[in-house]
């Protein structure tokens, strides 16, 4: 994949991890083991560190059951071997992901319309009720609480009433925008847009350098907005779940 000159195609799926992070997570020999605790799969799948064997997928199996979790592994384009032994266990891929990212100065000098966008933390009511009408609950509020600094959300306003909410942080010099949710009958009034401005606008006052998020391949009109602001991608991947 390519990008925008000196725009880093690699390392975006730790920035990832760092900025929507599991409750715990450590090493299980060539495993690295999250317990997402209802987070969401970014915060639950297992990963290859390491050369694996079948046994040691087995271990993964077991670790991730013990904390109530269905065995979850996140598969990267490179790791085909991987993805051919979990599909002979009869895994079955979920939501291949795409991660976009841009410069944060390429809308960092766009001005931000008066009163149509904020940034706060820690989020009010109303924005925690915008993300639960999305599927966004308690458990995944959770995951941005325990972020790290710097960080905040954000919420747009459109013809004078909450339009939309996201979370977004820093790791280095990269910001991630998370949980974007717009409202459904403000879809196509410039509200993403508007949404990831701001996070531009966080981005460059926090010290980053670049803007990165994720999102499903099936989400077509995301990344349909996304590649019309001039991002494009620099990583992708896939889960791979047993059904159970």
């Amino acid at each position: 994949m390519t990008g925008a000159v000196d725009l880093p195609t690699a390392g975006w799926l730790g920035a990832m991890d760092a900025t929507w992070c599991a409750a715990r997570q450590w090493r299980d020999g060539p495993w690295t083991i999250r317990d997402g605790q209802g987070g969401g799969k970014r915060v639950s799948a297992a990963t290859a560190e390491a050369p694996w064997t079948a046994a040691d997928i087995n271990t993964a199996e077991t670790a991730m059951r013990a904390l109530g979790q269905a065995p979850l592994f996140r598969v990267s384009p490179a790791e085909q071997d991987l993805d051919t032994a979990l599909a002979a266990r009869g895994y079955v891929i979920l939501d291949p992901v795409v991660i976009y990212a841009m410069p944060v100065a390429k809308m960092a000098a766009e001005p931000i319309r008066r009163v149509s966008a904020f940034q706060i933390w820690p989020p009010l009511a109303i924005m925690r009720d915008l993300w639960a009408e999305g599927g966004i609950g308690p458990d995944r509020i959770a995951v941005m609480d325990r972020v790290a600094p710097p960080k905040t959300s954000i919420l747009a306003r459109e013809r004078d009433r909450p339009a939309g909410v996201a979370f977004v942080a820093r790791d280095g010099g990269r910001a991630l925008i998370h949980a974007i949710e717009v409202t459904p009958e403000l879809r196509r009034a410039g509200v993403g847009r508007n949404i990831l401005r701001m996070a531009c606008h966080w981005a460059a006052a926090n010290g980053a350098d670049w803007l990165g998020l994720a999102v499903t391949r099936a989400n077509e009109g995301a990344n349909a907005l996304y590649a019309s602001l001039g991002m494009v991608p620099v990583e992708q991947y896939h889960y791979r779940q047993l059904p159970e």
